[in-house]
């Protein structure tokens, strides 16, 4: 019979690309140097886990529950985070790859993102009230009818978009990086 309730479990150099895991809840447990890519994890739970220096991209987590979950040194392409169950949605991200990855509708209220590529990603409607983009990139990355109040932008880069079609009120930028504010209007700053 297999285990489907891991607590306080250490998974090392495991390769489950192109795999399907489900059922299965994970507390407290550590993924490191892991190999998830193009797998299936939906319907899992994880809970106060942690994964370093993991290739999770592609990885679907339809209704999968991210309960305070860290990640450090991963890479995570394509990752769909709005299929995720919301309930007690918590993630943060150090020093990842998030490209092109979906964040639709999500909450993600005091966020971190910390020394992350987001590019092409897509922020449509979710809730980054008081999120931390601490030296991102967000080159093409899409924030529409997004609540970015309280949020700080002020040492990431290339983000660009509408302040009319998102909630900014008290949010952080810095100098030269108003300039991604004003992107619509096609002007020329020197």
């Amino acid at each position: 019979m297999k285990e489907t309730h891991h607590i306080d479990k250490v998974f090392d150099r495991i390769n489950y690309a192109g795999k399907t895991v489900s059922g299965r809840e994970f507390e407290a447990c550590t993924f490191t140097n892991c190999d998830f890519s193009d797998s299936n994890f939906s319907g899992n739970e994880f809970l106060d886990c942690r994964f370093e220096n993991c290739n999770l991209s592609m990885m679907q987590l339809a209704q999968t529950g991210l309960k305070d979950v860290r990640f450090a040194h991963c890479k995570m392409l394509g990752i769909d985070f709005s299929a995720c169950s919301e309930f007690l949605f918590e993630v943060a991200f150090d020093t990842c790859i998030l490209d092109f990855t979906s964040y639709f509708k999500r909450k993600l209220r005091k966020t971190s993102f910390k020394d992350c590529s987001i590019k092409e990603a897509n922020f449509t409607q979710s809730d980054l009230t008081g999120a931390a983009f601490v030296h991102c990139d967000l080159t093409r990355t899409i924030f529409q009818q997004t609540i970015l109040e309280k949020a700080d932008f002020r040492s990431s880069s290339h983000y660009a978009f509408d302040p009319e079609a998102n909630r900014i009120k008290k949010a952080k930028f810095s100098l030269t990086g108003v300039v991604g504010l004003l992107d619509k209007y096609d002007i020329i700053i020197e």
